[in-house]
């Protein structure tokens, strides 16, 4: 099969292709035949060289989500049999012609979906149900905050947060980026280049705050949550530390600060996380409340164009690369 290889860590062009073995299916996996595969950031850390894969993942392949069509079972799955259309969330491979998922990691394609659209689902909506949803405990009518709107994590928590009921609050990088979230379902996306959004949400209140960006935000969500509000970390692409921040707020208001990665946790919590997408989410996805968005698909052979792309941060919503 072809594969899209990290030969060294470093710029988009390591990204080179290469002859792999198609790998076998383990007792409880399934190999897909990937028709489509959802790039994120953590791919580009990976490429960089600065977010080394979990014990057992693909070493030098990455993509964290596929869509194809199951080529293989192994012996000890039931639910899903060859030719069966699913979307999966992976620890890594996913950049290939055929990928390797455990079969409690795999959804159906929603109705109607494409396989890029698809594509685009399983590393976002999970972060996004397990973070804002499980962790940060998001109800309806309360106040919601995701930072890096556009992005796909952003694209999915605002959404989700709107289709579950919340005020959705977000912050993005241009007048252009801010009216897509808007129009996705943001009741107010603040352009953080030309706007404080600490001043203008200080007088709303925010229940819950979904953060990537860490650094100088930090004091400033801790500052607009309410009274038992939540603080969810994903990333601190800004810096993990803030030396400003007041932390006595966090007694004084029965704040919860939290977050988590997806990547290295367990197989059973994964297959568990599933099991309640698709009871809960996947419905509302097929319902018609949920639209993918997908800037730009680019052949597996253009992986490099994509990451480049990623890095830009010139898009707004999903980055897809098609077999």
């Amino acid at each position: 099969m072809k594969a899209v290889v990290i030969t060294a860590p470093g710029e988009p062009g390591v990204l080179q292709i290469q002859n792999r073995e198609i790998p076998k299916p383990a007792p409880d996996e399934v190999l897909i035949k990937v028709q489509a595969a959802g790039i994120n950031r953590p791919d580009v850390l990976q490429r960089q060289g600065k977010y080394p894969p979990p014990h057992g993942a693909s070493p030098d392949i990455p993509g964290l989500e596929v869509a194809g069509i199951v080529e293989e079972t192994g012996e000890n799955v039931t639910a899903w049999k060859p030719g069966d259309e699913v979307c999966a969330l992976l620890t890594g491979g996913g950049y290939a012609e055929y990928a390797i998922a455990k079969a409690g990691h795999c959804l159906s394609i929603p109705q109607n979906f494409t396989f890029a659209e698809a594509a685009s689902l399983p590393e976002t909506v999970f972060t996004v149900w397990h973070n804002v949803f499980q962790k940060g405990n998001l109800q309806s009518g309360e106040h919601f905050l995701v930072h890096g709107g556009s992005s796909g994590i952003g694209i999915t928590a605002i959404q989700l947060a709107k289709a579950f009921g919340a005020k959705v609050f977000t912050t993005a990088g241009s007048e252009e980026k801010c009216a897509a979230c808007q129009k996705l379902g943001a009741d107010l996306a603040i352009n953080y280049q030309t706007d404080d959004f600490e001043e203008i949400l200080k007088k709303t209140g925010i229940d819950v705050i979904l953060d990537m960006i860490g650094g100088e935000y930090i004091p400033k969500n801790l500052r607009l949550l309410r009274k038992d509000g939540r603080l969810v970390f994903i990333n601190t692409m800004k810096g993990a530390k803030a030396a400003d921040a007041d932390f006595s707020l966090i007694m004084r208001n029965r704040l919860t600060i939290t977050g988590s990665t997806l990547r290295n946790r367990e197989v059973e919590f994964k297959s568990a996380l599933a099991a309640e997408i698709r009871e809960k989410v996947w419905p509302v996805i097929e319902s018609g409340s949920f639209k993918p968005v997908i800037f730009k698909t680019f052949p597996l052979e253009e992986a490099a164009q994509a990451h480049a792309l990623m890095e830009s941060s010139g898009h707004i919503g999903k980055i897809v690369l098609t077999c």
